[in-house]
């Protein structure tokens, strides 16, 4: 895994500035401008993929994440009774905090193998072990204390009253913010959502042996299944690029109605495309094809804000972070 660290390291921060001035100088030499809009991407995009320069560093950024899943997959498969019994020891060791329907139905658009990890978030039930290894690799060292989580919960908006008793983590995956937010906030209680059981389990594990005590909930994040005006904050770090577009406003609906008057919403997610019209931008937002993302074009193109305003929420802002990633904010009316 080091090993891929540092292929993925020299992909993005070597190689990756010098593919972006290919695909800037294709732009000019079929005469677009310097600001393009989605449809003119569009007619750009075959051009880009007949570069030779582009081609190649797509196919090194597949295999790498491709070869690091299946490396990590089949070592944690090879012992494979001994990690699901580390799971099943800390549900019976910590019971109360893990909370799901052995009937559940998981929806086919949360079954892709999302960043091409073999069955997804949804498919193994060792997926977790594999996604926390894995995604140490796709942060790039950046993430092994989980820093970039900890950034996350500090850039999120608070309520003005400075009531903080329940926060919702939505999205949670493994639950690196929903422990972090424990941290953070020690008086309050913190709930873990997501769709995916393996990912939740590893989590529930995970906050056990650190001894954080946090709520984790299998769930839809368009049917939270908690009463109205029940949380004081949300956070949804890096969820929305990752479920169809149609959920999207039934999602934000959804947290607006758990969220109570005055509480506050953070999105922390990939950038709306419109904030960086370029070329070379537009082509490293939309070009999602070669990674499993089959959700991120259509958020890459959507316009959040505009819909957190429309649902009823108020003073919504967007701030860029020390990544390529952006903050949404905005307010439940009091």
């Amino acid at each position: 895994m080091e090993y891929m660290t540092e292929v993925r390291n020299f992909a993005i921060r070597s190689w990756f500035p010098g593919i972006a001035g290919e695909v800037g100088g294709i732009a000019a030499q079929a005469g677009m401008p310097a600001v393009i809009d989605a449809d003119q991407y569009a007619q750009l995009a075959p051009e880009i993929d007949r570069s030779p320069a582009v081609a190649g560093w797509k196919r090194v950024m597949r295999s790498q994440q491709q070869l690091a899943w299946q490396k990590l997959q089949d070592s944690f498969a090879a012992d494979r009774e001994f990690w699901e019994g580390q799971l099943t020891e800390a549900e019976e060791r910590n019971p109360g905090r893990l909370h799901y329907d052995p009937d559940f139905h998981v929806p086919e658009s949360a079954c892709e193998d999302i960043h091409l990890q073999p069955g997804g978030y949804c498919g193994d039930n060792l997926a977790g072990f594999v996604f926390y290894h894995g995604t140490r690799v796709f942060y790039q060292g950046d993430n092994d204390k989980d820093e970039i989580h900890e950034a996350c919960v500090d850039d999120m908006r608070l309520p003005a009253d400075g009531q903080v008793r329940k926060i919702l983590d939505l999205g949670c995956s493994i639950g690196q913010c929903t422990t972090v937010l424990k941290e953070r906030h020690p008086q309050a209680e913190v709930w873990g959502l997501d769709v995916a059981l393996p990912m939740l389990r590893y989590a529930h594990m995970r906050a056990s042996d650190m001894g954080v005590d946090v709520h984790f909930q299998q769930a839809l994040a368009e049917n939270m299944q908690h009463a109205d005006d029940t949380f004081d904050a949300v956070l949804a770090y890096i969820l929305f690029h990752e479920v169809p577009e149609h959920t999207f406003e039934p999602i934000v609906r959804e947290m607006l109605r758990v969220l109570r008057p005055g509480g506050t919403l953070t999105v922390i997610d990939t950038p709306n495309s419109t904030m960086f019209p370029t070329p070379n931008w537009m082509w490293k937002v939309f070009d999602a094809r070669y990674n499993c993302e089959p959700y991120s074009q259509a958020f890459g193109a959507f316009d959040f804000a505009a819909l957190l305003e429309k649902v009823g929420f108020e003073d919504v802002s967007k701030e860029t972070t020390n990544t390529f990633l952006l903050n949404t904010l905005a307010t439940k009316p009091g």
